[in-house]
């Protein structure tokens, strides 16, 4: 699955310039979580926590969604392992449950940023320790990234800054690992960044400089140095290692080694030509092993190869499993070594879109190779999206890393674009029998959300994510059975709504893997889809939908293109008039003319347009609109997700609009506006039930209150709010809130990689 560059992963961050190369980065003293200031004095706190209310917030279960670009074993202890994904943080498997523990919660919206885990390192001496390189994008205008360090196996972590831009979400991010521990001297760490060389530090990642003894000092591509591995058997227990290969992923020549502690490096001579290396390990015996494709991956491979390098002799041997060819087109991403047994190795194809990608396994060194995927059962673990819309589960894709135990070899992982697979009996490849896999990805919830909806009826939750279409969760604690949104099978969606006065009447749109159309409707509370008879000009962008209230009328908003609308639930669409055509826009970026309908009465409907900073208003169900107010904040289109204009339930002409500052609403049907001066900053807004003691809905809101930037409840229409998070738990980028109908306090949120989430009083 290819990411775009999307909004949520940098937000409204300011875009620090590039600092000189040669400065030493310095340390932050912690992750910098959002500063705990005091909420204002009519702003009740319960007396059991200072910093919100006694929340507990647990992930909606999906299980995964996302590429996870990376496993990482500890080295010096048995059952713990990291995982690095490429927009979702990184993850800690917890051996009794085998499920993964988050330890990036504590970034918020203004760090959301370091959910793009670029590399990851456990110290090989010391179990508690870990490393991470954070930082999801090397595009001018990102900010720059940082590298974490932990004592407490990521629980917590402190950071330094750093003065260059990291690409955890970049092309090039299931190579590595670009962090390297000298497993001597285990103070000394190397980094290897996408721009700007080689970088060193010799005391456990507090400081850091560039190595000047390295050849590549800039690289205008963004792939950079790929990986850095040492070769522990030419050091000493204390002292530097003095032997390095450090990886390249652009360039003719990829190899480099240092003979003496990273002070000069030289090409490896006879290495293969103008492939890329992609990982690269040494076995007991000191035999380094190369997986190589003709670009760093996960996209747009062709071509690769495995080799096998002995330094003594100074020989590179062709050991690849299966070579490509003009009609099986593929590279070789995952590489692995079993660390007691020397030539028994695993490596991973990558991008054989036409055959299917496949593992192999050694255990002579590459001299023969056994295939594991023909052979393989493999258990989805409930997670029945995995088969997207079909009746036989395809092969893993993207299997851009794989790792080996180091304590039990039988015990193997692999990443995908939708988690991380895993074995306990990847030996039985030796014997010719088949491996068992299950898809191991409970805890590990990185998905990007696009919509929330939660009705008086039906199920719990209904959905919309990026890359895998979107769910309707009845249990909360459990993967869909039926799998993801069917009819169509999407891509993203991009658009979800209900009727107000008929919730069982839905409507989503958005955008395909393949052919197809791009909206539907569903008339049992999302359980059934029947796709539009008709779709306008432009459906292909996915674009935004509103339903009426009596659910007889769908309006559309696409890019490029005017709002259209339907009186027969999609049978056709004819343009609404009175409004200006939305603007074109990349991919990641919204739609600039929001919809929303009234809950209540079927014929108004209500438009913000984002980039003009206008509303609009229909008083005859979206057939025409007239101007209504202006003057709202202008937003670029990098912060059009902030932006949203929709209707209170059960109260006709009770509208609300964020703005990425004000938090707007209108008593009279959206002619007139006012800003509710409690609310510094809105991005999200939700309705929930309302409480024991109140007529009107609650509020739920993500943005900044009293200075405080967060998730607030408010059950007095905005008069007094109450923090519903705290300062560990922030969850990144948070572009999506609803509270429930059904349940007073129940507060559902989306973010841009951490996926659904539900929060309850406790």
């Amino acid at each position: 699955m290819k990411k775009a560059f999307p909004v949520w992963a940098f937000g409204a961050l300011s875009l620090a310039m590039l600092p000189a190369c040669r400065a030493t980065p310095k340390p932050t003293a912690s992750p910098s979580p959002a500063q705990s200031v005091p909420l204002s004095a009519n702003t009740e706190l319960p007396p059991t926590s200072a910093l919100g209310t006694p929340y507990h917030f647990s992930n909606v279960t999906i299980l995964g969604g996302g590429f996870v670009s990376g496993v990482v074993f500890s080295p010096a202890k048995a059952g713990v392992a990291y995982a690095r994904t490429d927009v979702g943080g990184a993850y800690r498997l917890d051996p009794t449950t085998k499920s993964w523990l988050p330890l990036m919660d504590a970034f918020g919206r203004a760090e959301s940023h370091f959910f793009g885990i670029e590399s990851i390192a456990a110290d090989p001496l010391d179990p508690n320790k870990v490393y991470a390189a954070a930082g999801t994008y090397v595009q001018s205008w990102a900010p720059n990234g940082a590298i974490l360090r932990s004592s407490d196996q990521g629980a917590t972590w402190q950071r330094t800054d750093m003065p260059l831009r990291m690409g955890g979400n970049e092309l090039g991010r299931s190579v590595g690992e670009r962090l390297a521990i000298d497993p001597n001297k285990t103070d000394i760490l190397y980094f290897g960044s996408r721009t700007s060389g080689l970088w060193k530090s010799t005391d456990a990642a507090v400081t850091w400089t560039r190595v000047d003894g390295f050849p590549q000092k800039e690289d205008p591509t963004g792939f950079g140095v790929g990986f850095a591995v040492f070769d522990p058997r030419s050091g000493k227990p204390g002292l530097p290692t003095p032997t390095l290969y450090v990886g390249l992923a652009s360039g003719d020549l990829g190899l480099y080694v240092s003979s003496d502690a990273g002070l000069s490096f030289n090409p490896v001579p006879k290495q293969p030509l103008k492939l890329v290396p992609n990982h690269a390990a040494f076995d007991a015996q000191g035999t380094l092993y190369v997986s190589y494709g003709s670009g760093p991956g996960p996209n747009d491979v062709v071509d690769g190869a495995v080799w096998k390098y002995e330094p003594k002799t100074q020989t590179f041997t062709n050991i690849t499993p299966r070579a490509p060819s003009d009609t099986d087109k593929f590279g070789y991403g995952g590489l692995a070594v079993d660390r007691r047994r020397a030539g028994t190795l695993m490596v991973t194809t990558i991008d054989r879109w036409t055959h299917g990608d496949e593992i192999f396994r050694s255990v002579d060194a590459g001299k023969h190779w056994a295939s594991l995927i023909a052979k393989a059962t493999r258990d989805t673990a409930g997670a029945h999206y995995l088969y997207f819309g079909r009746d036989k589960l395809g092969p893993p894709g993207w299997m851009g890393d794989i790792d080996i135990d180091p304590f039990n070899p039988a015990h193997v992982m692999h990443v995908s674009g939708q988690g991380i697979w895993a074995s306990e009996d990847a030996t039985n490849a030796e014997k010719g029998q088949p491996t068992h896999w299950v898809f191991r990805d409970r805890g590990l919830e990185e998905a990007v959300v696009t919509k929330l909806v939660s009705t008086p009826v039906g199920a719990e939750l209904v959905s919309g994510v990026a890359d895998i279409c979107g769910f309707r969760h009845t249990d909360l604690s459990q993967p869909p059975a039926s799998g993801m949104h069917q009819n169509p099978v999407c891509n993203a969606t991009t658009g979800l709504d209900y009727a107000g006065a008929k919730p069982e009447i839905m409507a989503r749109v958005g955008t395909l893997w393949g052919a197809g159309k791009h909206g539907a409707v569903s008339t049992d509370a999302g359980k059934s889809w029947t796709p539009f008879a008709s779709e306008p000009h432009g459906a292909e962008s996915g674009g935004t939908i509103a339903v009426s209230a009596d659910g007889t009328s769908f309006l559309w908003s696409l890019k490029k293109e005017r709002l259209m609308r339907s009186g027969n639930r999609g049978a056709s669409f004819a343009p609404s008039e009175g409004l200006p055509a939305a603007l074109d826009a990349p991919s990641w970026v919204p739609v600039n003319l929001q919809l929303a309908t009234d809950r209540v009465n079927p014929n108004k409907a209500y438009v913000f347009d984002t980039a003009s900073a206008k509303t609009y208003v229909s008083s005859d169900a979206g057939a025409h609109f007239e101007p209504a107010q202006s003057g709202f904040p202008e937003l670029a289109d990098w912060a059009r997700s902030s932006a949203s204009i929709q209707a209170m339930p059960g109260v006709e002409g009770d509208v609300w609009l964020t703005s990425g500052k004000d938090l707007f609403r209108s008593t009279d049907s959206g002619r007139t506006w006012n800003a509710l001066g409690s609310v510094e900053e809105s991005h999200a807004l939700g309705f929930g039930k309302a409480a024991p003691d109140r007529q009107n809905p609650s509020l739920y809101l993500v943005g900044k209150v009293a200075s405080v930037a967060g998730l607030f409840r408010s059950d007095d229409l905005g008069k007094t709010w109450v923090r519903l998070n705290d300062d560990q738990h922030q969850f990144g980028f948070v572009n999506q809130i609803s509270g429930d109908p059904k349940r007073f306090g129940r507060v559902y949120i989306g973010t841009g990689g951490r996926g659904v989430l539900f929060g309850d009083p406790r």
